[in-house]
């Protein structure tokens, strides 16, 4: 089967950077978008050709999907890649995509539409017997029914905007009398972001595990689980340090979670790479959370301990082949450890550090993968999330997998912007991070000087 000539790759970054690779490996050229302000950015100058789509706001370029797809027609493009964030979980993008006759490497637009309101991918999970943490089980509108509903859940609840999506929208509620401001609060904050103030209620699980899996699925029924991650350490739902595999997820549990999700992405006739997520109680029950329906950033650490290539088994799923590899080719090796590297001041409450790269070393060795489009001189925008790099690394086990990313820590060097380099340093050497204990409340006890 003839994969595509051209792939537009609807983003910036390392994530960019990651797919042009990708595209090379198979021999495909590749497009980059870009912004005046990303014009020096490594995606921009390692593509095959680049095309500008605007200035300023993301919103008048790269999240501007008739700018996009207009400029994928403009260059012969036949798909776009969407990369993460921006418009990856766009189900009225992927719709434009496919009414102009280019493959959007991704589910359909129905299934994003479908899994991306997190209210009704409740409801079709709970449909199908996938574990669901309680909650409401139809939308909540405004903060009278939705109080109803909390008092009949039971507090701690936690309110979610139903287009949610990065910890946006998302409030906690430990008692009737709160419960109306924190409600308030996030359906602003949901109509801001997403333009839907359509919220819904959960149990709050309290001290959880973040625990996902991927998985990748093809046209022809077949639907792939490659084990979970654990993306407990977070900052105000913000990932920092992802691991795989999950030092809390014994081999019956991981069988479990990834029938679980499986029959997840059956259920929706999913194709193409997502990740179900599922939070973890401390006596280890495990509850759907939600669905991503594009490449995670995450992905990087299950390639390692898999022996995957994602984006190309993504490219290739979209261009109508047959996964390469089947459940029983699936095998767990060692583990991953990835650190996400920021430009911010950890001690100024994580404020971001835009600014000029005067100096620059990477890591590298046996085991060490970074993906990043930093390179000395660049300008890091202030308009842009602040994530500058991934350093991944892989070793027979946990504990030389947390020595081998000392090491690779330890020898990074970015300088001219302030990073949290020092921050997640300090982590891989806190004991309750090394016993695998850390729970999604960890950042705010280790930041408080906890363990």
């Amino acid at each position: 089967m003839v994969l595509f000539k051209k792939i537009l790759i609807a983003n910036r970054g390392e994530i960019a950077v990651r797919i042009i690779r990708a595209c090379r490996n198979l021999g495909i050229r590749s497009v980059a978008v870009y912004t005046k302000e990303d014009e020096k950015s490594l995606h921009v100058q390692l593509a095959d050709q680049r095309i500008c789509i605007g200035e300023g706001p993301a919103r008048l370029n790269y999240l501007n999907a008739e700018r996009i797809i207009q400029a994928a027609r403009n260059m012969a493009c036949d798909a776009i890649h969407p990369g993460y964030g921006f418009l990856s979980e766009n189900s009225n993008f992927a719709a434009e995509c496919e009414r102009f006759g280019i493959t959007f490497i991704g589910p359909s637009a129905d299934v994003i539409a479908k899994m991306g309101n997190k209210s009704a991918a409740r409801s079709t999970m709970m449909a199908a017997g996938v574990p669901v943490v309680p909650g409401t089980k139809q939308p909540c509108f405004d903060v009278e029914s939705a109080k109803e509903e909390a008092d009949k859940i039971g507090y701690p609840v936690m309110i979610k905007a139903s287009s949610g999506g990065g910890g946006k929208g998302m409030r906690e509620a430990y008692s009737a009398d709160e419960f109306e401001h924190q409600f308030n609060l996030a359906q602003m904050e949901s109509a801001g972001a997403f333009g839907d103030d359509t919220m819904y209620i959960e149990k709050l699980i309290v001290g959880p595990r973040h625990v996902e899996v991927q998985i990748i699925a093809d046209r022809y029924g077949n639907v792939v689980a490659l084990g979970e991650r654990d993306c407990s350490v977070q900052r105000n739902h913000q990932k920092l340090i992802e691991e795989a595999p999950s030092p809390i997820v014994s081999p019956k549990m991981r069988e479990e979670m990834n029938a679980a999700a499986v029959l997840a992405a059956r259920t929706v006739g999913y194709t193409n790479a997502g990740t179900i997520e599922f939070i973890v109680d401390r006596d280890g029950r495990f509850y759907f959370m939600e669905m991503n329906t594009r490449i995670q950033v995450e992905h990087g650490v299950t390639e390692m301990v898999t022996g995957t290539d994602l984006v190309i088994e993504q490219i290739r799923v979209a261009a109508g082949e047959k996964l390469s590899f089947t459940q029983s080719d699936v095998e767990i090796r060692g583990h991953a450890i990835e650190c996400r590297i920021n430009a911010e001041i950890p001690e100024m409450n994580f404020m971001p550090s835009p600014g000029t790269v005067e100096t620059l070393h990477l890591p590298a060795g046996n085991g060490v993968r970074v993906d990043s489009g930093l390179y000395r001189g660049y300008s890091i925008p202030s308009e842009y999330d602040s994530m500058i790099a991934k350093i991944i690394v892989h070793a027979p086990d946990r504990m030389s997998a947390v020595m081998k990313m000392r090491a690779a820590l330890d020898e990074t060097v970015i300088l001219g912007v302030n990073t949290n380099l020092d921050f997640q340093y300090r982590i891989m050497h806190n004991p309750t991070f090394i016993e695998g204990n850390a729970d999604t409340g960890f950042i705010e006890k280790f930041v408080s000087g906890g363990r």
